[in-house]
């Protein structure tokens, strides 16, 4: 596929219960829809030729006659289609009945694969008609139109990186389903041909059980489920169609149509991978496994998925759904308050020191800061806060910083930095004038040194204020505000920071300190290090240096989660933030951000100690071991 996408789909066609011919032309129509969407892969229900609630009709012969008719009928009708088929319908083998997935490509039948597990409880009794076929493998069927068909559990259906496993309902609700083992055999996309009846909150179970079995085995899950137009004699089928990828669904149905419906959603086949590569644990199964997959190759024609309507969060930090944020905020705020808890516990240290700016991460290592001191019961003057102003600090920032630390009830302290750093110049023979790189981290240094001496003169530890974004750019002066004794911000994005600090604003802070914060989220970033302009504003804002850190933030998601290339970052991209940059200059500050990334490493190589939040952390203890003079050459388009 295009840069490893596929488009696959799931149908559920209208039913007359034994009608074969009736449930074939809707079928058909089914197909139709999906050559029309570009479906590559269309995973239709459990027994959909001859409708998964016949009973005791399985038991005759023109029933299961007429549907291998049928499925004759639907090679023939499919043979110009690129596409793979994956038909429910019954097969009678060695005298034992099957109920089973026929995988239909290019006018043939590439596999059979049986149910492994038939139910047989509750409102189920399938072991009435069906034989399970858990322990068949590699066996060869033979019907009337087509000769040695694979027939078996452990088949595997590959074309290029596109790896298909195929279980049938009531297998990925037993304890171990089979597409564990599918996964490990290679399958990256799982396809589950259905018949599950509607009970109250079924559904939200069934939705939780195939999300976490697509993380589980970090696939793609199809699923295809019978319709309301099933037998209502006992049981109600609502036709539930699914797609879900790596523990998030991407595209639903709504149940209960009673119209053919196919759904479809773009497959990122390269994300499965790298999630894969990475994870050890799933490598180590591997190894476990006994399980030996039977290959059946096969070849797409084509690639287009057409038009790519797979959704790109902008933000993949930050949850869309604002109760589901609020809930993230929350956890947030527990692993960083317990982390800094520990530490504390652990040195017998009840006392914390913090430089404040006025910006967003000094505000939210604050506010974590107190909070830790709250749980523990340590009085908050135990936390001495400390601004720093210097040639670059405006009105605006001391004034919040002022405010915020007072409110707060902190030991405030002020140590104006102006003297110091002139006359360091005057030591180090640097102009007054030059505002180059020199001259910026003079101040960094010299703030980072007051605050080390004083968290030793105080008995207290230095809390480092540094961001994720900060650090996957470098954005930071090496010895500098790059270090500190304990660094709780370390692992949570810009982008993140602010709905945090918002989140505080909004949730947990009283009106004054509310303001404040707001106040704080409406600043412009800055580290200050330059002078003020002629109005005394802010002159130096680091997202028209650097680059959105919106955009940088996407990109290291991207980068690291899923080792995207060049090529893939500026498409992703593109797609994410369609109508807010042009490309240009999309591509101007990726070039920045895979430049800055791979110069910046040594940095990340000796940071301090701070908890991982999220899925994304730059350690050199934990995530990211990488060699700091490596190349960027070669990451570059």
């Amino acid at each position: 596929m295009t840069m490893n996408f596929i488009r696959v789909g799931a149908a559920c066609p209208v039913t007359k219960v034994a009608n074969i011919e009736e449930n074939i032309r809707n079928i058909k129509i089914c197909i139709d829809k999906g050559h029309e969407d570009n479906i590559k892969v269309l995973v239709f229900p459990e027994l959909a030729t001859t409708s998964y609630t016949c009973g005791d009709l399985f038991m005759q012969s023109t029933l299961i006659n007429k549907s291998y008719k049928s499925l004759e009928e639907i090679c023939e009708y499919s043979k110009s289609l690129d596409m793979i088929i994956a038909m429910g319908a019954p097969l009678l083998h060695n005298y034992c009945l099957y109920n089973c997935a026929y995988i239909i490509f290019n006018g043939e039948i590439l596999g059979i694969v049986p149910k492994s597990y038939i139910p047989n409880y509750s409102e189920f009794y399938e072991k009435r008609w069906f034989t399970e076929g858990l322990n068949i493998k590699e066996e060869l069927i033979t019907l009337d139109f087509q000769e040695d068909i694979p027939f078996g559990t452990n088949l595997i259906f590959s074309s290029g990186n596109v790896k298909l496993g195929f279980e049938i309902c009531e297998d990925l609700w037993v304890t171990i389903p089979p597409s564990s083992y599918l996964s490990l055999m290679g399958a990256n996309i799982i396809g589950n041909l259905s018949a599950s009846n509607e009970l109250v909150s079924k559904n939200s179970y069934r939705k939780s059980l195939i999300e976490n079995q697509s993380a589980r085995t970090m696939s793609s899950y199809i699923y295809a489920s019978s319709g309301v137009h099933e037998s209502s004699t006992d049981l109600l089928f609502s036709g539930d169609l699914r797609i879900s990828e790596n523990g998030t669904t991407l595209k639903e149905n709504e149940r209960f149509q009673r119209e053919n419906q196919v759904i479809s959603s773009i497959i990122d086949i390269d994300r499965l991978n790298a999630e894969r590569n990475k994870n050890i644990s799933f490598r180590d199964s591997l190894k476990n496994s006994c399980l030996k997959p039977m290959e059946v190759k096969f070849k797409f024609k084509f690639n287009d998925y057409g038009i790519f309507d797979r959704y790109i969060d902008k933000h993949p930090f930050v949850p869309n759904n604002p109760k589901e944020r609020e809930v993230r905020c929350k956890e947030i705020f527990n692993i960083q308050t317990s982390a800094l808890a520990k530490r504390l516990e652990h040195t017998n240290i009840k006392k914390a020191v913090i430089g404040i700016s006025g910006g967003l991460d000094s505000t939210l290592a604050l506010l974590v800061i107190v909070k830790t001191f709250d749980m523990l019961n340590i009085p908050r003057e135990n936390i001495v806060t400390i601004t720093m102003p210097g040639f670059g600090t405006t009105d605006r920032t001391y004034n919040n910083s002022v405010s915020l630390c007072k409110e707060l009830n902190t030991n405030f302290r002020e140590i104006n930095i102006v003297a110091a750093c002139l006359q360091h110049f005057k030591d180090i023979n640097h102009p007054v004038e030059k505002h180059d790189v020199t001259y910026e981290n003079v101040q960094a240094r010299e703030r980072t040194q007051i605050l080390m001496d004083l968290a030793n003169k105080e008995g207290g530890l230095l809390i480092g204020t540094g961001d994720l974004s900060e650090l996957a750019l470098g954005w930071c002066t090496f010895n500098g505000d790059h270090m500190s004794m304990y660094s709780v911000n370390s692992s949570i994005p810009k982008t993140l920071v602010k709905y945090l600090v918002g989140y505080v604003a909004e949730q947990e802070a009283q009106d004054r300190i509310s303001k404040i914060l707001t106040d704080i989220l409406e600043t412009p970033v800055s580290p200050e290090l330059l002078p003020k302009d002629k109005n005394g504003e802010i002159s130096q804002k680091t997202e028209d240096i650097v680059g959105p850190y919106e955009i940088h933030d996407f990109f290291l998601y991207h980068f690291i989660k899923q080792g995207a290339s060049y090529e893939k970052l500026l498409f992703l991209s593109k797609e994410a933030f369609k109508g807010d940059y042009p490309e240009e200059i999309l591509e101007k500050w990726l070039n920045l951000f895979i430049k800055r990334f791979f110069t910046q490493q040594f940095k990340r190589s000796t940071l301090p100690d701070g908890p991982k939040v999220g899925s994304i952390s730059l350690s050199p203890r934990g995530d990211l071991r990488m060699p700091s003079d490596a190349s960027y050459g070669s990451f570059l388009d």
